[in-house]
């Protein structure tokens, strides 16, 4: 009877040693980044319900509001850099990077600019992309990611919203804080 204890003691540290070693070592996500930095210094975050847009929907072509519809909501974690954070920013870049390269995000599209250089990428593929992410570095400005979050996102409709959100009035909505960042 005595064994029988210790050894079901002896298992269940050892359960707890598994599991605390288990939780310990997970990755990185974009998600415990944007929680474990959206109120430290430096930081900026921003979480936008597509439905505060205010888009006419009835301007919208078809496929316009197929990926208006796909889409629940824009989220975005920015470092604004200035003369005395440049270290603590690029630092901070180059974690996002490698959260960015883990192989569940595949690349779209990738630019760079005298400003600054930017990414998308996307988890899902195809007519099924629950989550599109954008990248903007510029060693002047700091960076920015944007996660455009939903279900059944299609990344040709989501660039033909992006044409009209380019077109419409969003300087008095929420949504002005993402785009001044970019400009």
């Amino acid at each position: 009877m005595n064994l029988m204890k210790t050894s079901i003691k002896t298992i269940i540290k050892m359960l707890i040693l598994v599991v605390t070693v288990q939780s310990c070592n997970q990755d990185l996500t974009l998600q415990t980044f944007y929680v474990d930095n959206e109120l430290q210094p430096g930081y900026t975050s921003l979480d936008v319900p597509v439905s505060m847009l205010k888009i006419d929907e009835e301007a919208l072509t078809k496929e316009q509001k197929e990926a208006y519809e796909s889409v629940d909501k824009l989220s975005m974690i920015a470092y604004v850099a200035d003369d005395t954070n440049q270290d603590k920013m690029q630092a901070e870049y180059e974690i996002l990077k490698e959260i960015l390269e883990d192989p569940k995000y595949e690349e779209l599209m990738r630019g760079n600019a005298t400003e600054g250089k930017f990414v998308v990428k996307c988890i899902g593929d195809g007519d099924d992309v629950d989550e599109f992410v954008l990248l903007g570095h510029s060693f002047d400005t700091g960076f920015a990611v944007v996660r455009i979050l939903g279900d059944d996102m299609n990344f040709t409709k989501i660039m033909q919203l992006a044409k009209v959100l380019d077109e419409s009035n969003i300087e008095e909505s929420q949504i002005k804080s993402i785009t001044k960042f970019f400009k």
